[in-house]
């Protein structure tokens, strides 16, 4: 089977949007508050994220990172607010467009993979939104999508695991498996839930830079909810820290000092580590 050599370049627009371009993600006046809970969850006055920005959102357990995400992909309604993705106002309560949800790719920390499935079908799968609804019931997709996917197994570094069962290979493999299936769909925006947080420490550079790279070759606005603000620095342009449900933390992660941690975590936080002693 013959993939595309570069995968990047069969996407449209792939690149960096022009200046003044519409936002990627832009949220005014969000709110969001779980049943019984005292305050809420993710309070959000405005937060804007440009078209091919790399983002890192950073902060302690339950501090609202996850919400953030599921607020971004349209799985969770604000209470209050407005969200516009692409330039498109979210609907609360209604369903995105499948148009919509075709441009906006989701990695989750736990792979969600189909464990029977090959390497090369949970790929393949990532083409549902470009295939026509009813053949790929039956699981009739075009040589485009065929080629697509296998470009993006072939970025991930897995073509010898190609025919293999998801359930039989590593925890870093799944997730190199999980970053393809995103990239063949070709979104606009990727979002990423702690995606290296069930992986081994030693892997985390790779895959991390494997994701980074790929969504900056395709000009596609990268979000990640990290929990390790080192991880942060190195892999992305901005680092925004929740805290208690809000924004506390808004720079440019080159000039992310040990200070401005302080604000995420309530305690001395050294950018270059864990924790201060």
């Amino acid at each position: 089977m013959a993939f595309l050599a570069d995968p990047a370049a069969a996407l449209p627009g792939a690149g960096r949007a022009a200046p003044g371009a519409i936002p990627a993600l832009t949220l005014e006046g969000v709110e969001v508050r779980y049943p019984g809970a005292a305050r809420p969850a993710l309070s959000v006055d405005h937060l804007t994220i440009g078209r091919g920005e790399r983002v890192a959102v950073i902060g302690p357990s339950g501090s609202g990172k996850t919400t953030l995400l599921r607020l971004l992909n349209g799985t969770l309604a604000a209470e209050r607010g407005e969200i516009f993705v692409l330039g498109k106002r979210l609907v609360p309560g209604r369903r995105l467009p499948r148009e919509q949800r075709r441009r906006i790719g989701m990695i989750f920390q736990d792979f969600a993979l189909v464990e029977r499935a090959s390497v090369f079908d949970n790929v393949l799968f990532g083409r549902l939104g470009h295939a026509h609804p009813w053949l790929s019931l039956i699981g009739h997709f075009s040589d485009r999508d065929r080629d697509i996917a296998g470009a993006a197994v072939r970025e991930v570094g897995l073509l010898e695991q190609l025919v293999q069962r998801a359930d039989a290979l590593s925890g870093g493999q799944r997730q190199r498996v999980a970053i393809a299936r995103v990239l063949a769909q070709e979104p606009e925006i990727i979002l990423a839930d702690e995606p290296v947080s069930n992986l081994d420490p030693a892997l985390t550079n790779d895959i991390l830079g494997l994701l980074t790279r790929a969504s900056e070759r395709r000009g596609a606005t990268l979000v990640m909810a990290l929990h390790q603000p080192r991880l942060a620095t190195a892999h992305a342009g901005r680092v925004i820290g929740i805290g208690g449900g809000r924004i506390v933390l808004d720079e440019a992660a080159a000039r992310l000092s040990d200070d401005a941690l302080r604000s995420v975590y309530g305690r001395p936080f050294a950018v270059s580590g864990g924790a201060a002693k």
